[in-house]
């Protein structure tokens, strides 16, 4: 049991994010896109070897689930870029694991998607998916907390 414990806890993340990905529920997880969570939590708060490469192909695979042509991807891309030259932020000593930048990594490409094509529908849908998502970032980074101890 103990040699496996190591094993679990590094390849975690990319179970969790598959997992998250293959849940795709029209409600509750739309394409998939609840797999951002980890993917952001992974690739900038608690970042893991190897997985920015993974991130990347999972937004590619949430764009082209919703059929948006590398609209995830190039906020990822974006993001991880800004994260990689700046100096003043540090994401991983942040309180509530950086629940705040998050929540503005979400909440630009959300913002992007109402304005590109507005209507009260797409309102009403992208605003419950930029608070269901910031509510499931706290559980979901919680339990990566817990199964590091």
């Amino acid at each position: 049991m103990y040699k496996i414990l190591p094993v679990l806890k590094q390849i975690m993340p990319f179970l969790m994010t598959l997992f998250l990905w293959r849940l795709s529920i029209y409600f509750w997880n739309p394409a998939g896109i609840l797999c951002l969570i980890p993917v952001f939590y992974y690739t900038f708060v608690r970042p893991v070897d190897w997985f920015a490469v993974f991130a990347v192909i999972f937004c590619f695979l949430i764009d082209y689930r919703c059929n948006l042509p590398l609209f995830w991807t190039s906020i990822f891309c974006l993001f991880y870029a800004i994260n990689g030259f700046q100096n003043y932020i540090d994401l991983q000593h942040t309180n509530n694991n950086a629940i705040y930048a998050f929540m503005s990594f979400i909440g630009i490409g959300i913002f992007l998607l109402i304005v590109s094509g507005f209507s009260w529908t797409n309102l009403v849908n992208n605003l419950w998916l930029f608070l269901w998502m910031t509510i499931l970032y706290i559980p979901i980074t919680a339990t990566d907390n817990w199964i590091k101890q």
